[in-house]
Formats: structure tokens, C-alpha cells, sequence
């Protein structure tokens, strides 16, 4: 019998959901971020922040393959995020900053699809700290229309230049966003908030396992 053609390659979520992307090249945010010093919990806003200790290196400048380093391949690739909840899309050889990305949420047994837009990185050699200078990396993105939520949230790496303890942490600004479906309204009032202390814990859970798996 003749030998049966080798398979395609799947293609990638970026390959698979492109066209999803182009309405929200030119979207807007749907929060006004020259007013975030005002967004405080006395306005109704939320602010978290979360921080997990990776793996330490020896001190000084972070090291070619040491933690640090592998926790920025896994941010840029936005990697971290448990899979089963959110999932990001976006064009792999693109620049980081001004990166649009769709996001795939998985809520309620749905699938709902929001843009995120990265506004800005964090390069800092040497950030000065009580505990002493820092080497910082990082980006954060932006909620863009249509968004369940409406603010903005950082993700950062930091490395203690002195005590060589490198931790990863997010920071966020955060509150609901308009919901024109009553039921979908209905579920992320009742279920929302948990959702993001999920987000944060298992992102911090699975940011940690993929350094120390890179480090092996």
C-alpha cells in the first residue's frame, strides 16, 4: 500500500485567529489612563499586587541563562498565564511595545475573546531600592473596548543586584467594565473577582514552574 502523506503542521493560535486582531489595531482604551492617579479604591477601582520569588542567581548583572533571563523569554512570550483560563494572541515577530493582543477567556463554559494593547516596557539597569539597586524588566498592556474589564496591569521582573534574589510581580488597576449581555453581566459580577485572584495565583504558580524547568 502506498504510504499515507505526512500531516500538515497545525497552524498557530496566531496563524488560526489573525483576522480576530485587525478591529482592535485601532480601537481605543475603554478607560482613561491620564486619570489613573484618581483610580483608588475610594473610586471604585481595585488595586492588586502579587509577587512570587524565582529561583536566586549570584549577585550582580542577571546572568546569560540564569533565572532572570529565562523569566523574560517566558514573559515575552506571554507564556505564564494559566492556558485553561487565558490564552494570548498576537504577531510573534512584531515589537513588544504597541504589541496588540487577543485574549481568550474561558468563563462559564464560554469562550470570549477582549484586546489588550501593551503600552509600555520596563527596561531599569539599576533601580534604586531599600534593599538596594534592582535590575528591572517588564511590560504592561491596557484594556481596549469591548473588554470585560476596564484598566491596566504590569507585569515585572526584579533582580536584587546585592542578594542576587530575582521575583516576579504583577500590579493592577482594575474595575468592571461595561456589559451590555445581562447574563454575561450577571456571571462576571458573581464570578469576576475570582477569576482574577486565579489569574494572578496561577500566573505566578506557572511563571515560577517554566523558570525552573528552563534552569534544568
Amino acid at each position: 500500500m502506498p504510504a499515507s502523506p505526512p500531516s500538515s503542521p497545525r497552524p498557530s493560535l496566531y496563524e488560526q485567529y489573525r483576522t480576530r486582531l485587525i478591529p482592535y489595531a485601532t480601537a481605543a482604551y475603554n478607560f482613561d489612563p491620564e486619570r489613573l492617579s484618581e483610580y483608588t479604591t475610594a473610586t471604585g477601582w481595585r488595586l492588586d499586587d502579587y509577587q512570587t520569588a524565582l529561583p536566586p542567581e549570584a549577585p550582580g548583572p542577571p546572568a546569560a541563562a540564569g533565572s532572570f533571563a529565562a523569566a523574560q523569554d517566558v514573559l515575552r512570550r506571554y507564556a505564564f498565564p494559566p492556558p485553561s483560563l487565558i490564552t494570548g494572541v498576537f504577531a510573534p515577530d512584531g515589537p513588544l511595545e504597541g504589541r496588540i493582543m487577543l485574549l481568550r477567556a474561558s468563563f462559564l463554559g464560554f469562550s470570549f475573546w477582549f484586546g489588550v494593547k501593551v503600552w509600555a516596557v520596563t527596561d531599569e539597569p539599576a533601580r534604586p531600592t531599600p534593599a538596594g539597586p534592582e535590575r528591572v524588566w517588564g511590560y504592561g498592556y491596557r484594556t481596549l473596548a469591548g473588554h470585560f474589564e476596564r484598566g491596566q496591569i504590569d507585569f515585572t521582573i526584579h533582580k536584587n543586584l546585592t542578594s542576587g534574589a530575582v521575583d516576579f510581580r504583577i500590579h493592577a488597576v482594575s474595575q468592571t467594565g461595561r456589559i451590555r449581555n445581562p447574563f454575561y453581566w450577571l456571571g462576571f459580577k458573581l464570578f469576576g473577582r475570582r477569576l482574577q485572584r486565579r489569574f494572578a495565583r496561577e500566573s505566578l504558580w506557572r511563571m515560577r514552574a517554566l523558570v525552573e524547568e528552563a534552569l534544568k
